[in-house]
């Protein structure tokens, strides 16, 4: 164990501060941070730059692509690769070869956009067990992206670039723009972590300088679906208040806010784990029959205790009275999220079927109570189609509260006659 702990990168001022088997942080007067590692070459005593000090918060998504780069290759360090990083050139001058030299031969060039895609998508597709969406993954790149900035320097890349390049497509195919952001932001995080640009870049700005899609559940700023596990783990974290647990339940579910907010016990059949919206209550006007996961489920467990008739509100500020609209929205600001709204989380889950599941989009859709058209209403109703729609919400309540790093692609079952 070194002497450092991970606060210490951020906070310690200028000097040299040792870690512990040759390993320091170097902290320059101008702020910079950097690893050293101190050995022995050839009888000399030689110190090794092993890359800038990482003190930023990565997202989910950015520890996930660090995992899977070799050490040597990481450029931007934290204290855990930092020691990793010198245990391997450690083992390197132990065996008689010289750090330096072997990196010399293999500095790396700054790759164009496309060839950063490409190797991205070769170390990303290890984990998806979808075949469909792993080819879809780099073609969208290449027919939406790669004549606008693909032959450009990787480490070139900026908003406005992303921005000029989805705007022809923004209006007239809105999913698969969204879907192209998310894949244009990955391959920018795998550049950063593999040293192709000097820092993370965040593209919520984009959204910002585009027009807004004709789709209801994208009126809203939605937080990424990468973030969600960690939100929903800080969330739980919490005392439970009833707002805090309508939040819960209405990201689980998928539903609009309001109708989690004038829920009744009437519409929930605990045994059978389904929540009955009636058509009064929703956008379509029609009847929607929402599979509750197990996690939701609990939820509800819990509410029964509050509960103080038979037919009365699930969550109220005050017996028989609802919650007000506000009150999941101050949720999200008490816990400084200041960027996303409580709607967005159904785009947050929309994002999620089409990036990590191999669902049918018309079973997504069913899932959000959007209207199908009436030909593939026709051809899903000869199918089990609540019982799919029960999988799809399992696996999002196991996704959103699992461990980030434990994310991957989640298999859907074909069934007969589908």
């Amino acid at each position: 164990m070194g002497e450092l702990v991970a606060a210490d990168v951020k906070s310690l001022g200028p000097g040299r501060h040792r870690d512990g088997n040759g390993l320091y942080l170097l902290v320059k007067e101008s702020g910079t941070r950097s690893w050293l590692l101190r050995v022995q070459v050839n009888g000399q005593r030689r110190d090794l730059g092993l890359g800038p000090a990482d003190t930023s918060e990565r997202s989910p998504e950015a520890k996930r692509l660090a995992a899977q780069i070799p050490i040597l290759d990481r450029r931007k360090l934290t204290l855990a690769e930092a020691r990793e990083k010198a245990e391997a050139y450690s083992k390197m001058v132990k065996a008689g070869i010289d750090p330096v030299a072997e990196r010399k031969k293999s500095i790396p060039t700054i790759p164009t956009f496309d060839v950063a895609a490409r190797a991205c998508h070769e170390e990303l597709k290890r984990g998806w067990r979808n075949k469909k969406h792993s080819e879809s993954w780099l073609a969208s790149l290449e027919n939406h992206v790669s004549d606008a900035f693909g032959s450009k320097s990787v480490d070139l890349i900026d908003s406005l670039m992303v921005r000029d390049a989805l705007a022809p497509i923004w209006i007239d195919i809105p999913e698969t723009a969204r879907r192209i952001l998310q894949r244009i932001g990955a391959v920018l995080d795998f550049a950063h972590i593999k040293g192709w640009r000097p820092t993370e870049t965040s593209l919520k700005s984009v959204r910002k300088g585009l027009p807004r899609q004709p789709n209801d559940d994208n009126h809203f700023d939605a937080m990424p679906y990468q973030e969600v596990p960690v939100f929903m783990q800080e969330l739980r974290e919490q005392t439970p208040t009833a707002g805090r647990e309508a939040l819960q339940f209405t990201i689980l579910n998928a539903v609009r806010s309001n109708e989690t907010r004038f829920a009744t016990w009437t519409e929930i059949d605990l045994a059978k784990g389904t929540w009955t919206i009636p058509g009064a209550r929703m956008k379509t006007g029609q009847v929607h029959v929402v599979p509750l996961s197990s996690a939701a489920l609990e939820i509800l467990e819990r509410r029964k205790e509050a509960r103080t008739k038979k037919d009365g509100l699930v969550f109220f500020s005050s017996p028989g009275k609802p919650l007000s609209d506000m009150t999941m929205t101050k949720v999200l600001r008490d816990m400084k999220i200041a960027d996303a709204h409580v709607h967005g989380f159904r785009s947050s889950f929309t994002d999620w079927a089409a990036e990590m599941t191999s669902i049918p989009k018309e079973v997504v859709d069913k899932a959000l109570a959007h209207k199908l058209p009436d030909r593939v209403e026709a051809a899903y109703r000869r199918t089990d189609f609540f019982e799919r729609r029960r999988v799809l919400m399992n696996a999002w309540a196991d996704y959103v509260l699992r461990s980030p790093s434990d994310a991957e692609i989640v298999p859907f079952p074909k069934r007969e006659g589908a």
